[in-house]
């Protein structure tokens, strides 16, 4: 075999494993996946607290204001009262004293009086009251999309809820929302 023969099987050689090897990168770009199957979605939402103020009538019950805080209508009127009761006992100085002290005992007896009476002379007014409360709602963040793609399981978190397969490029799943079809 001569020298030209050789570098011909050479050159033949190389020539062969070159167009060998991008045939088989070629069948590989040819068969890559162009989905990825989708496993699993999950809703990722985010609690959000509102806080508001609510208010309401309510009716309420308070003490009447007293007119006479003394108490010296009750506290004579029952001195009065007292002394004519006391007055009506006994004669002489007996009946002085009695009726000092029916005047005494009556005072005190319409001071009393009076008093309970103004204890329980109430007023009912209406008054709005306000409390401050949260409302909680829940604001949806995205998906959790779980994929398999060449037999292994991945994870993306996407804006948007995917179908059934996820689109594939370069080996890479594609987690942007499809654009809208223009009309």
């Amino acid at each position: 075999m001569d020298k030209s023969m050789i570098k011909g099987f050479a050159i033949g050689g190389i020539a062969m494993v070159v167009l060998g090897s991008g045939a088989v990168t070629g069948y590989k770009a040819i068969n890559k996946p162009k989905f990825a199957e989708v496993v699993a979605v999950k809703e990722v939402t985010q609690t959000v607290v509102t806080p508001r103020e609510q208010c309401e009538d309510v009716q309420v019950q308070k003490q009447a204001p007293v007119k006479d805080e003394h108490r010296v209508a009750g506290t004579a009127t029952g001195a009065v009262v007292g002394g004519l009761l006391g007055s009506t006992i006994g004669g002489g100085k007996g009946k002085t004293l009695a009726t000092v002290a029916g005047a005494a005992a009556g005072g005190y007896a319409g001071n009393q009086v009076q008093k309970n009476m103004q204890q329980k002379d109430m007023v009912t007014t209406t008054e709005r009251r306000c409390k401050t409360v949260n409302d909680t709602s829940h604001k949806l963040m995205g998906y959790d999309v779980t994929y398999r793609l060449d037999g292994k399981d991945g994870v993306v978190r996407m804006s948007h809820k995917p179908g059934a397969t996820l689109p594939v490029k370069d080996g890479q799943v594609v987690t942007t929302a499809p654009e809208p079809a223009k009309s």
